[in-house]
C-alpha cells in the first residue's frame, strides 16, 4: 500500500508531527491539532480522500465501550452534587486528620476513594480543587504545595480502577479489562501512600497543622456514614471481574447507584444539582470523545504510511532487552504525555509501541500499566 503512495514514511511521519507540534506551539487545542495535522496529507496523497478519515472517525465512535466514558464522569459529578463527596470527606478526616498536614493528607485518601467510583482524574481535580485549596489556603498552606498536592493525588483516578484510560486502553489495543482492572489496584495504592509519605515529610519541614485525633466512635459513625458510598467500587470492578456485566454496564450501574444514594438515601440533589451534573458532564465527555475521534484519524494514517513498524525496525536494532524496553516506553509515554492528553497517547503512542513490546514478550497488561502510570 505505501510502495504506491507519493509519501514515504518517513515524510508523511515528518509532516504529521511538524504540523501537529507547530499547531501545539500555536496554542490550538489538542484535538484540532491531531485533526488539523492529518490536512496537509489528504492534499498531497491522491490516493486518500476526506471521506476515508471520517469514515475512520465514524468507526473510533462506532464503539460499545466508549459508552462507559460520559458515564464513568457523570457519576462523579452525581458524587459532587448529592453528598456522597461530603462524606468521604468526613471519613477521610477521621482516618488521617491527625497525621502531620492533615488536610492535604485528607486531600490524598479523599482521591483513593474517588479514584474507586469515578475513574476521571479530571473530575477528581475539579472536585478537590473547590474543596481543598482554598480551605488549605486559610490554614497556612502554601499556594504552590496545595495545587501540587491536588493535581498529583487527582491522577490516582486514572491508575485505582476503575479507570477511564483502562477502559479506552483495553477497547483500542484489544487487553481485558478486567485484567486491567486488578492490575491497577496495587500500584494505585502504592502510590497513594508514597503521595501520603511526601505530605508527611512536608508538613514537619513547613509546620503545616493537624487535627485532632478522632475516636474511634467518630471514626465508625463516619464509616457507617460513608458505607453505601464505599460500596460503589466493590459493585463496579467485582461486577466487571466475576463476569457479572460489562465495563459500559458497571458505567451504568455507578450511575443509577449514585444517583439512588443522592436522592433516596443522602436526599441532597435536586433538579438544579442534577442539571449542573448532566451540563459538566456533556463538556468533559465532548472533550475527551472528540480527542479519540481526530486521534483515531491521525494513528489510522501512521498505520497506513508503515510509521509503528519502521520506529519497530529502528529500535529494534539498539537491542534492548526486556527491562531497558520497559523503561524505554515508560520514557516515551512520560515525554508525550508532556504535550498530549492521556486518551490521544493511548491510541497513537500505544498503537506505535505495542509492536516494540510484544518483541520482548511483554505481558499486554503489564505494558498498558507501565503506559498508563507514566501518562498519568
Amino acid at each position: 500500500m505505501s510502495g504506491a503512495s507519493v509519501l514515504s514514511s518517513g515524510q508523511a511521519a515528518g509532516i504529521l508531527f511538524g504540523m501537529f507540534f507547530g499547531l501545539m506551539f500555536l496554542r490550538v487545542p489538542v484535538a484540532f491539532a491531531l485533526g488539523l495535522a492529518c490536512l496537509p496529507i489528504l492534499v498531497i496523497e491522491p490516493r486518500l480522500s476526506a471521506m476515508t478519515l471520517v469514515q475512520e472517525t465514524f468507526n473510533a465512535y462506532n464503539s460499545f465501550i466508549l459508552l462507559a466514558v460520559p458515564f464513568f464522569l457523570l457519576t462523579a459529578n452525581l458524587m459532587n452534587v448529592g453528598g456522597i463527596t461530603d462524606r468521604l470527606v468526613r471519613l477521610s478526616r477521621s482516618m488521617v486528620g491527625h497525621f502531620p498536614g492533615g488536610l492535604a493528607q485528607i486531600n490524598v485518601v479523599l482521591s483513593i476513594f474517588f479514584a474507586g467510583i469515578s475513574g476521571s482524574s479530571t473530575a477528581d481535580a475539579a472536585s478537590q480543587s473547590k474543596i481543598f485549596i482554598e480551605a488549605q489556603r486559610k490554614e497556612g498552606y502554601d499556594d504552590s504545595f496545595s495545587v501540587a498536592i491536588t493535581a498529583v493525588s487527582a491522577v490516582l483516578a486514572v491508575i485505582i480502577p476503575p479507570s477511564i484510560l483502562m477502559i479506552v486502553w483495553g477497547g483500542v489495543l484489544t487487553v481485558s479489562i478486567g485484567a486491567l482492572f486488578l492490575a491497577g489496584i496495587i500500584p494505585g495504592l502504592l502510590i497513594g501512600v508514597v503521595q501520603m509519605a511526601t505530605v508527611h515529610a512536608y508538613a514537619k519541614a513547613r509546620g503545616y497543622p493537624t487535627y485532632p485525633r478522632s475516636s474511634w466512635r467518630e471514626l465508625v459513625c463516619a464509616l457507617w456514614v460513608a458505607w453505601p458510598a464505599l460500596m460503589t467500587p466493590a459493585i463496579i470492578i467485582g461486577g466487571k471481574i466475576f463476569g457479572w456485566f460489562t465495563a459500559t454496564e458497571s458505567a451504568c450501574i455507578a450511575v443509577l447507584y449514585a444517583g439512588v444514594l443522592s436522592l433516596l438515601v443522602y436526599r441532597e440533589m435536586d433538579l438544579k444539582g442534577l442539571y449542573a451534573a448532566l451540563l459538566d458532564t456533556g463538556r468533559l465527555a465532548g472533550v475527551a470523545l472528540f480527542c479519540v475521534g481526530t486521534a483515531s484519524a491521525f494513528g489510522w494514517l501512521l498505520a497506513y504510511y508503515q510509521i509503528p513498524k519502521a520506529i519497530l525496525a529502528g529500535v529494534s536494532a539498539w537491542d534492548m532487552g526486556f527491562t531497558m524496553t520497559g523503561f524505554f516506553i515508560a520514557f516515551v509515554f512520560l515525554v508525550v504525555g508532556c504535550f498530549l492528553d492521556a486518551i490521544p497517547a493511548i491510541i497513537i503512542v500505544g498503537t506505535i509501541l505495542q509492536p516494540l513490546a510484544k518483541a520482548v514478550a511483554m505481558d499486554p497488561v503489564h505494558f498498558a500499566m507501565i503506559g498508563i502510570v507514566s501518562l498519568a
